[in-house]
């Protein structure tokens, strides 16, 4: 475990911050102007494992051994709220002049208000766009990505009429169910109704995603094929087996480091389509959250804030890749002046939080296994959208025991 300090005057506090995956290896260099601004404080940041991260942050709230500040998946927040882990930060946020909350894209502030009131700060921004090849999308006819759906469908119609048999124009992979997440999130019906409490997915709205999405793979536009069936990604895309890919930010360092030279201009980024316009997209990415049992709570905030500040999240971009989730860290001239980049910042000016409720990721997962069932030909379309239902309300049944009895 990583120190930033060592030094152990009494009058020194001591400061436990955790983060997750490449955040954590980074954070040391990070927070050197932080260490020389408060020379009073040691700050001792511990890296976690992703895939352990949650578990141990159970584990550390059960056995009262919480740190000070953690990161957290957006997601897991309404989990950790649910149990009283972490602090409201309505207050701190609003005695912060330096912390606004018009320079933070909507949607993504949105991920960190439960029941009304503000738990994390985001940290960086996910959300997922279009790859696109933009060569193969003009020898198909068109100039520009697509706005609307139908025009997504018309122009993977001519790719596949222009690479034939044995290529596709789309790539969906069966083990991810964000492409179909983002796409619903694009319509008025929430995906789970009466407040998190039954699954929403018999719905018009759901039903329309439906039906896009399958016909995707039932007029062969999309491989029914999961990533591992897919020998490299890169590699495939470069070939010209799929010209579209629904994918996240970190696939643009990925693309520029494995497709030759050659191939560099010929792909780009686009915000998603929406069923008349431009579409919504995910809101995701990572928060930073202080713990109701954080005994040096004033020191806390101030990180919080020092990590917050663009000149900071400036340079966290160009240690890690991870976007800013506040507008003015993007005036940068290395997000600014990418156009592959710059097509997240317009798609975060549309991103929605997916259900915030605890168990929203297992019904997610079981989204994804139904979804592969109905496109392999295991089950009818209309059934599985009963059986997505069904599949919700059991994992949601403690959830509205606890809501019933909650005063």
């Amino acid at each position: 475990m990583p120190l930033v300090g060592c030094g152990r005057a009494a009058s020194r506090e001591t400061l436990r911050f955790w983060a997750m995956g490449r955040e954590g290896e980074v954070a040391h260099e990070l927070l050197a102007g932080f260490r020389a601004e408060h020379p009073n404080i040691e700050l001792r940041i511990e890296q976690l494992p992703w895939t352990a991260a949650h578990e141990k942050l159970l584990t550390a709230f059960a056995g009262d051994a919480t740190p000070d500040v953690a990161q957290l998946g957006n997601t897991w927040l309404p989990e950790l709220v649910a149990l009283n882990a972490i602090e409201p930060l309505d207050d701190r946020v609003a005695a912060s002049p330096d912390i606004g909350r018009a320079d933070y894209f909507d949607g993504i502030w949105d991920t960190n208000r439960i029941d009304g009131r503000l738990y994390g700060l985001p940290w960086y921004v996910d959300t997922r766009l279009l790859f696109y090849r933009r060569d193969l999308l003009a020898r198909a006819g068109f100039e520009a990505p697509p706005s609307s759906w139908d025009e997504w469908l018309a122009m993977q119609l001519a790719i596949k009429r222009l690479v034939g048999p044995g290529r596709y124009a789309v790539l969906l992979p069966l083990n991810e169910y964000d492409p179909l997440v983002a796409l619903a999130l694009q319509q008025d019906e929430p995906l789970l109704r009466d407040g998190g409490r039954y699954g929403n997915f018999r719905s018009e709205g759901f039903r329309r995603t439906w039906r896009y999405f399958l016909s995707m793979f039932e007029r062969g536009l999309a491989p029914p094929a999961s990533n591992n069936e897919i020998a490299n990604v890169w590699n495939e895309f470069g070939r010209g087996y799929f010209s579209f890919y629904i994918s996240g930010p970190w696939q643009i360092g990925e693309f520029r480091r494995r497709l030759p030279a050659e191939l560099q201009p010929s792909w780009a980024t686009a915000p998603l389509p929406g069923p008349t316009g431009p579409g919504a997209s995910i809101a995701g990415g990572s928060s930073l959250a202080l713990f109701r049992r954080a005994r040096r709570k004033e020191a806390a905030w101030a990180l919080v804030r020092y990590l917050s500040r663009p000149a900071v999240q400036q340079r966290f971009y160009t240690l890690t890749g991870n976007l800013p989730p506040r507008r003015t860290s993007w005036e940068a001239p290395a997000l600014a002046g990418d156009a592959k980049v710059r097509a997240f910042a317009d798609q975060l000016e549309r991103v929605r939080p997916v259900p915030q409720v605890p168990e929203w990721e297992r019904i997610a997962t079981e989204l994804r296994l139904v979804t592969e069932r109905v496109v392999r030909g295991d089950i009818a379309a209309d059934l599985a959208l009963a059986e997505l239902d069904a599949r919700a309300d059991r994992i949601l049944e403690k959830r509205r025991w606890m809501l019933e009895r909650s005063p």
